[in-house]
């Protein structure tokens, strides 16, 4: 037995040194001569490929030291990170392919908008190659090191041939501050003698990890919404060349292999053509081929599939190009224990190199027919917008500019056409505003995109999804919008695209007045507050000099103010500009309804709000409540880590928020932090919970819940499907229509009585038995879009997402769902500023 284990031993000692002394021959093919002009990795950051993760400046500066070294390579900085970091792009072709590369651009992205009948024979194919967009996968972005140095120091004709027939976008980092930290914490654990042990802290990250940006967004879900600075620039650069190839460097779990596309055949979107996965599977036999020469395992058609167009695998697949997706199983940092033998990081990097070596030489020999391919995808779409009943959508907010102008924000942003409406309409009983509506044309270059973003889908061939399965834009952003079968309404196209101006109507000696229903209305309120202004809200519509003003809408008086007349017209100009809404200085206080000096205007205290992050708690979401707050309302939030909260003092505090429990699920905050919270509620304090914090709550007795549960059982069920039973019940994510009772604060902005919510729990409560204890409450057949299983169908009927609750001089509230999905859930932002303005009013 010591016998056993001191060759155990050894040969793990072995494995550790060979670990630490891979060169930079153990990536790279054989029987290749390498320019001795052009530096290898270790000659610029210090370090051999794979012996330590390499920080994104070192990554930086070993890239920008090859396009100084190599004419084949021209590199170009598009923007910068939150953190800082530049977003890089490598140009990768033969010397004479950069001399006439705009001139290449524009004949390929000519394939896109011809008659379809170019020749392709002489064209060069176009691949873009994208790493480690979740930082804490990083075999991908480290495996680019060394890609790179091949593809400007190889020599001989095939390297050759190949760039002469090849442009290829690197993208060295998909997530520079995500790989930034997540080397930082692989670095500063690693041992001497490596350490395989799957206990060792090395392989188990602090909370949020590096998978995620600044703001602790996954990227990969991004592609379609566009709301990150690293996503638009690859959106960009995207649509400016249209590759024929994307491939997007991923990790999965330790005891995994390798995995390529094609994923699951039954889960693919339906307005993706078969023929791309055709291809597809074509270019796979080039993986298998590479990957069984070195020897690595690998798996195909299986777990992953190509059906939310925002992630990177897929988001190619509805523009004329074809996305893949791998997959390494990861080291989580330098050697690890795995199902398949001792797994060290060179080894997952070489792996990712030597598919990237594969991809291009699918491309070089497949270029005529993935060409074509790109080429017959757009003149199909043509013939398809031009057979369409459908000639036009049109979508807005007649009382919100801001929200409907980000939803063609993104429209923008994929280069999609839309026009101004021609005057103010009225179509299937909705009211469009001139300004506040646009028009999109379905007679252009991509209408199967534009479909992709609008469709509301409810059939489906697979009951499972790796991701959401609706993401419907104007149901995500609570806009009207309808089909038209004419472009009638069409008034000139918007080419210089400004953001809604905002403006004060006139100077008051009396006060000023604006409605809540505008996107921004939280930001400006919240300037006004931290001013030291009084403001009030109005808790029953009235009108005034010839305006109505909905539930919600702000009141500042001008008397009695820390600003003199003339200053406060000042800073509201400045608050209006700055919020892009328009603000009334009105006359009288005397109205149709109830009067400016009415007790049903409440009034309105400063916030100062706090959100329970770290250990236990979901980053995702509070990542997303974080972004909103910094970014988009210019409002503070303190983030509080679990570790201390229960040494912090909550009494300056006016409204709490807890995400809910991460993946590993467990407890908020224990019984001593359950307490403090109550006591602070019955204080005057707000809680706000989201998702399965209704479990936290009802154990801890902040609301009596009743939930709603299945008594599923399988039948008929074998042990192999058991997965795929179970999978079937997850609503991965889908929008259900809810009613509204308007009068409610939580509901103050929202001038429609019906709201798509977006739910990816399974969290069903019963509703109160008074009715005006249900503001917020699912209708009897709310599916909108999205896939749900025919039992949980049954349990969302006339359930409620919302409730509050009185707790002493303080309320408790909760929401089901997350109200802040990914950024782009435009349409739910204010229930969450609703909550914390008006929580006291509920």
């Amino acid at each position: 037995m010591k016998k056993i284990n001191f060759l155990f031993l050894a040969l793990i000692m072995g494995l550790n040194l060979s670990a630490q002394q891979v060169t930079l021959d153990y990536y790279l093919p054989n029987n290749i001569s390498y320019d001795s002009s052009i530096p290898k990795p270790a000659e610029v950051i210090g370090h051999e490929v794979g012996e330590w993760h390499v920080t994104h400046d070192k990554l930086v500066f070993y890239m920008q030291q090859l396009a100084a070294s190599s004419d084949r390579i021209s590199i170009e900085n598009r923007g910068t990170t939150f953190e800082g970091r530049p977003l890089l792009l490598l140009t990768v072709t033969s010397p004479k392919n950069h001399q006439n590369l705009e001139s290449i651009r524009q004949q390929h992205v000519a394939l896109s908008e011809g008659n379809g009948n170019t020749d392709t024979a002489n064209m060069p194919i176009v691949v873009y190659q994208g790493f480690s967009i979740h930082g804490n996968e990083p075999s991908g972005a480290n495996a680019g090191l060394a890609y790179a140095y091949y593809l400007a120091a190889a020599q001989g004709p095939e390297i050759e041939s190949l760039l002469d027939n090849t442009i290829i976008l690197m993208d060295p980092s998909f997530n520079p501050d995500g790989l930034q930290r997540f080397a930082y914490w692989a670095n500063i654990h690693k041992s001497q003698n490596l350490n395989p042990d799957s206990n060792e802290r090395e392989y188990h990250e602090v909370w949020p990890g590096g998978r995620t940006n600044h703001y602790w967004f996954d990227m990969n879900r991004d592609w379609l919404p566009v709301q990150l600075p690293e996503s638009r620039a690859r959106i960009e650069t995207f649509h400016q060349w249209l590759p024929n190839i994307l491939t997007d460097h991923h990790e999965m779990g330790t005891n995994s292999t390798f995995f390529f596309q094609p994923g699951e055949p039954t889960r693919v979107h339906p307005l993706t053509p078969k023929i791309n996965q055709e291809l597809t599977k074509e270019i796979g036999s080039y993986h298998a081929k590479a990957l069984d020469k070195i020897g690595s395992l690998y798996y195909s058609e299986e777990n992953y599939d190509d059906y939310y167009y925002g992630k990177g695998s897929t988001f190619p697949d509805v523009n004329g190009g074809i996305g893949i997706l791998f997959e390494q199983g990861s080291s989580r940092g330098h050697i690890q224990e795995s199902d398949n033998g001792l797994l060290t990081f060179p080894f997952t990097i070489r792996n990712q190199f030597t598919t990237a070596l594969s991809t291009i030489e699918a491309a070089q020999n497949m270029r005529t027919k993935i060409l074509d391919y790109q080429q017959g995808f757009y003149a199909n779409m043509r013939n398809e917008a031009s057979r369409s009943k459908t000639k036009a959508l049109i979508f807005g907010d007649s009382k919100d500019a801001s929200k409907a102008w980000h939803l063609a924000e993104i429209l923008k942003r994929h280069k999609i056409k839309f026009h101004e409406l021609a005057s103010d309409a009225t179509i299937n009983g909705k009211t469009f505003k001139q300004g506040n509506s646009y028009v999109v044309p379905m007679n252009q270059k991509n209408p199967r995109l534009i479909k992709a973003m609008f469709e509301k889908r409810t059939t489906f061939t697979d009951s499972l999804f790796y991701d959401i399965s609706a993401w419907t834009f104007p149901l995500a952003f609570n806009v009207d919008y309808a089909e038209l079968n004419s472009l009638s309404n069409a008034g000139s196209e918007i080419v210089d695209f400004k953001h809604p101006q905002g403006s004060v109507s006139q100077k008051s000696n009396y006060a000023y007045v604006f409605e809540w229903h505008e996107y921004y209305t939280p930001k400006a309120l919240n300037k006004i507050l931290e001013k030291g202004l009084r403001a009030k809200a109005a808790k029953s519509p009235f009108t005034l000099e010839g305006t109505r003003y909905d539930y919600g809408s702000i009141m500042v008086p001008v008397q009695n103010q820390k600003l003199d007349t003339d200053e406060l017209y000042a800073f509201l100009n400045t608050v209006a500009q700055e919020s892009g809404i328009h603000i009334s200085g009105v006359s009288t206080g005397l109205t149709q309804g109830i009067d400016l000096g009415s007790n049903d205007f409440e009034a309105l205290k400063k916030q100062k709000v706090a959100l329970l992050v770290g250990e236990g708690t979901r980053s995702y979401d509070a990542g997303e409540i974080w972004h909103l707050f910094d970014t988009r309302y210019d409002m503070k939030i303190t983030k509080i880590d679990t570790r201390y909260f229960n040494s912090v003092d909550l009494d300056s505090y006016t409204a709490l928020i807890l995400t809910g429990t991460g993946w590993g699920g467990g407890t908020l905050l224990d019984k001593k932090g359950a307490e403090k919270v109550k006591e602070w509620v019955k204080n005057g304090g707000t809680i706000i919970g989201y998702r399965n914090t209704a479990n936290w709550f009802k154990s801890n007795e902040f609301l009596d819940l009743v939930l709603r549960k299945d008594t599923l059982v399988a039948k008929n069920i074998a042990f192999d499907q058991k997965e795929d039973f179970q999978g079937a019940q997850v609503t991965g994510g889908a929008i259900f229509e809810a009613k509204l009772d308007r009068s409610h604060p939580i509901n103050y902005g929202y001038k429609n009585d019906r709201l798509a919510l977006f739910r990816n729990t399974n969290i069903y409560l019963e509703p109160e038995k008074n009715s005006y204890d249900n503001p917020i409450q699912y209708t009897n057949n709310p599916l909108l879009s999205g896939y749900i299983s025919e039992e949980n169908a049954e349990l969302i009927k006339n359930s409620v997402p919302f409730k509050v609750k009185r707790m002493g001089k303080g309320r408790v509230v909760l929401f089901t769902d997350n109200t802040n999905f990914r950024a782009f859930w435009y349409g739910t932002n204010k229930l969450l500023m609703n909550a914390i303005f008006f929580g006291p009013m509920m």
